[in-house]
């Protein structure tokens, strides 16, 4: 097939294809009359890389786990070994998220009257920041925000 209908069968751009062959997600085609000319395994290969991104896999990640498969290769294992690392990663996602949300819901009530007071109410400081604590705190009064 040609690089539009690998695009269009796969929901991407042509120029999303020549990327993937670019960084080496996906090896170069055959060519015929000068023209790109993909196999159905590409089409595979190149769906798997989209849902790879949109589950939040990075490309460097990807290509990890794409590097050196055979397309008869089992893939359990692979999948098994990046989806450790992206659990631990996501998780940890997660605990920002619910610390950005808890911050998010004090500010929505901030009664800080000078930017000042509110550094010292959330603690900041040159060497500090509020979303890189990874211990919540308690807080200092019913005045201050939550942290």
């Amino acid at each position: 097939m040609k690089i539009g209908e690998l695009a269009k069968r796969a929901n991407l751009n042509p120029s999303a294809i020549r990327y993937y062959e670019k960084i080496g997600l996906l090896p170069a085609p055959a060519r015929a009359g000068g023209q790109r000319r993909y196999s159905s395994e590409s089409l595979d290969r190149v769906l798997l890389i989209r849902f790879a991104g949109e589950m939040g896999f990075s490309l460097p990640e990807v290509k990890t786990f794409l590097s050196g498969i055979r397309e008869t290769a089992p893939v359990g294992p692979r999948w098994k070994k990046l989806a450790a690392r992206k659990i631990v990663e996501m998780r940890q996602v997660i605990v920002r998220a619910h610390r950005l949300e808890k911050l998010m819901r004090g500010l929505s009530h901030c009664h800080c009257s000078s930017l000042h007071e509110c550094v010292l109410r959330l603690e900041l400081s040159e060497n500090r920041s509020f979303l890189a604590r990874t211990a919540p705190r308690k807080r200092k009064s019913s005045t201050s925000l939550p942290v």
